[in-house]
């Protein structure tokens, strides 16, 4: 294939000034490489990538010319999860977990465990994790006081606030609170 001076006019008016910017442009510059004579070996190490690549954008070019060159939308796979499920792993993760879990809060191994036992969902927790991330939900972090399941908890309660209310005589009350690293 070899360009007019037309064609040739149009793919360097497209190159950046700066260089080589990873897009289209490089694109543009694989055409043009290959106009003046590389191979499509030399193209492919010159441009750190594949003569597959190569290839497939010289055929576009003159299927389509520059156009051609930009990104197609990929039709890529459906959506496997129905949105119905995406929201109900979304309603769930708003929600403390079940007292039958012993969970304060959702985990994504533990969300779709439970999804999968009580509710025939099954889901990975990778996808759960990437939910959660297009959503922004982020549910070890939220802003919500959470009770402890500690039988003993009012009566612990109790005593803590017994001892800063009314310490006894004399005594010095110290407060440890334990940080994971």
């Amino acid at each position: 294939m070899a360009l007019s001076e037309h064609q040739r006019a149009e793919l360097q008016a497209s190159l950046p000034p700066e260089g080589y910017d990873g897009s289209v442009a490089s694109r543009v510059q694989i055409v043009l490489w290959h106009d003046e004579g590389y191979s499509a070996p030399e193209i492919a190490a010159k441009a750190g990538t594949s003569k597959v690549t190569v290839y497939k954008w010289l055929d576009r070019y003159e299927e389509g010319g520059l156009a051609a060159l930009e990104s197609r939308k990929s039709t890529g796979r459906p959506r496997e999860v129905p949105d119905e499920v995406r929201a109900r792993i979304l309603a769930l993760t708003r929600q403390t977990p079940p007292e039958s879990t012993g969970l304060s809060h959702w985990s994504s191994y533990e969300m779709a465990s439970y999804l999968r036992r009580a509710e025939g969902i099954k889901v990975s927790h990778n996808f759960v994790s990437v939910l959660w991330r297009e959503n922004g939900i982020q549910p070890h972090r939220q802003g919500t006081f959470k009770l402890s399941r500690d039988p003993e908890f009012v009566a612990k309660v109790v005593d803590v606030t017994g001892l800063y209310l009314d310490p006894p005589a004399g005594a010095v009350v110290l407060s440890v609170d334990e940080k994971t690293l």
